[in-house]
C-alpha cells in the first residue's frame, strides 16, 4: 500500500490527465511518475499545498469521506484585520448555500515562511491581511473560501498544511515523499 504526500503548487489541477477543452493547465502527471495512486480528495487549481494520493480504496475513502471528520488544516492569507469577534462566525459555523457547515477551529498566526508563489497575491498598501489557522473536518467545494467570504474575509492565499497526521513539514512545492506508515 502507498501513501503520497505532495505539495501541490499553485494552477496544477488535482488529476493526471488534463481538462479536455479546458485552458492548458499542468497536472498531476507532471510531478508524480507513480502509476497506480490517486488523489484521496481535491485542491482546486488556485489552492496550494499538502495532496495525499493512494492506491489503496480502502484508506482513500477514509481520508476524503466527510463521514470520518478527517481534520484538514489550512493557513488562509484573507484580507481584513479580524479581531475575536470577526472569527466567532467562522467558530460557529455558517450557513451556505449548500447548508450549514461544522464549526471550524480558526485562529489568527503570523505570516508563515512559505514559498513566494507564482503568480505573486497581489498587495495593496490600503487594505490590511492577516493569516489565519482554519482546521475543519468536511470536504465541500470551495469550502474554506466560502465559509471566509461569508465571514467578510475574502481569501488571498490557501495552503493546506495538514490532513489528519500528516503534513507538509519539509515539503517544497511541486515535490513528493512517501509515508512510512498508512493510517487514518
Amino acid at each position: 500500500m502507498a501513501l503520497i504526500l505532495f505539495n501541490k503548487p499553485f494552477g496544477v489541477l488535482c488529476q493526471f490527465s488534463p481538462e479536455p477543452g479546458g485552458p492548458p493547465r499542468p497536472t498531476l502527471a507532471e510531478f508524480i511518475e507513480r502509476p497506480g495512486v490517486y488523489p484521496a480528495g481535491r485542491l482546486d487549481h488556485d489552492s496550494e499545498g499538502l495532496l495525499l494520493l493512494t492506491d489503496d480504496g480502502r484508506l482513500q475513502a477514509r481520508i476524503a469521506d466527510p463521514r470520518y471528520k478527517l481534520a484538514k488544516t489550512y493557513w488562509v492569507q484573507v484580507e481584513g484585520d479580524p479581531d475575536d469577534t470577526a472569527l466567532e462566525p467562522l467558530r460557529r459555523g455558517l450557513v451556505l448555500k449548500d447548508g450549514p457547515t461544522l464549526p471550524a477551529e480558526v485562529r489568527r498566526m503570523d505570516p508563515p515562511a512559505l514559498w513566494p508563489r507564482d503568480p505573486p497575491v497581489r498587495f495593496r498598501k490600503t487594505v490590511p491581511d492577516c493569516w489565519l489557522e482554519l482546521t475543519i473536518r468536511e470536504g465541500r467545494n470551495r469550502q474554506v473560501r466560502r465559509m471566509t467570504a461569508a465571514a467578510g474575509l475574502p481569501t488571498l492565499r490557501l495552503v493546506r498544511w495538514r490532513i489528519g497526521e500528516w503534513s507538509l513539514e519539509g515539503l517544497a512545492p511541486g515535490t513528493w515523499r512517501e509515508a512510512p506508515t498508512a493510517r487514518a
